[in-house]
Formats: C-alpha cells, sequence, structure tokens
C-alpha cells in the first residue's frame, strides 16, 4: 500500500532530486571559478605589460628589476643583484610590485610656530569669575 502511494506523483521528482547539486554548482561557480579567472586574466595582464625598471617577484620567489623585454622570445632579462643578469620566461613572473610614490617631505619645524597650551597657567590672569 505505502509503495503504491509513494509512486503515483514521481514524473517531477527526477529534476526536484538535482535541483540541490545544481545550485551547488552554480555558486561554486559563482564564489570560486569566476573570480579565479578573473585573478588569472590580471596577472597575464600585469606580465604582459612588464617595462625595464620594474620590479617583480618570480614564480621561484626571486626579486629583482627587469633591466630588458624580448617580446618575440617572450622572455625578461632580470637584475637579481648589481652586474648579475638572468634571462626568464615571462611565465616566470608571479608579481609586479607596483613603484611606491615618495612621501612628500615634511618640514621641520623651525620654532616660528606657536605652541598652543590646553590648560592656562593658574593666575595668567584668564579668569571667569565677575
Amino acid at each position: 500500500m505505502l509503495a503504491a502511494g509513494s509512486s503515483g506523483g514521481g514524473g517531477g521528482s527526477g529534476i526536484v532530486g538535482f535541483l540541490p547539486l545544481i545550485l551547488i554548482v552554480l555558486v561554486g561557480y559563482f564564489l570560486l571559478i569566476r573570480p579565479a579567472r578573473r585573478r588569472q586574466r590580471a596577472a597575464a595582464e600585469n606580465r604582459s605589460a612588464v617595462t625595464p625598471g620594474v620590479e617583480v617577484t618570480t614564480t621561484a620567489g626571486l626579486i629583482a628589476t627587469v633591466t630588458s623585454v624580448d617580446e618575440e622570445e617572450g622572455t625578461v632579462t632580470l637584475e637579481i643583484a648589481p652586474g648579475i643578469y638572468s634571462r626568464f620566461v615571462k611565465g616566470a613572473i608571479a608579481r609586479v610590485h607596483s613603484p611606491l610614490e615618495p612621501e612628500p617631505d615634511n618640514e621641520p619645524l623651525t620654532g616660528e610656530h606657536e605652541a598652543i597650551d590646553p590648560e592656562p597657567e593658574p593666575g595668567s590672569g584668564t579668569s571667569t569669575k565677575d
């Protein structure tokens, strides 16, 4: 009796059973795959836009300065230490460091500025009593 009652409306239960699986795949795509592709695309654009004088980090963790770029071969020449050069494939560049902006020079105080006292000295004539 129970088996006959449960098989009565089984036509749509196959789609309803797959609905949670479809939702998990869609959520995974939008939370994991799309952002990863966006990061990969941005990293590839950074690697292709490398110019001499920029500091980079290779996939091996080597921090160096780009001295020349060979677009035909897809390689860059990096200065590892002063006078030490090495050629790398552009794909070996893991990160391109953005140049730091120089901080504005803060002028030292010359004594021409007035100091502000938070509390007046007692007996200085600043009384509020009338």
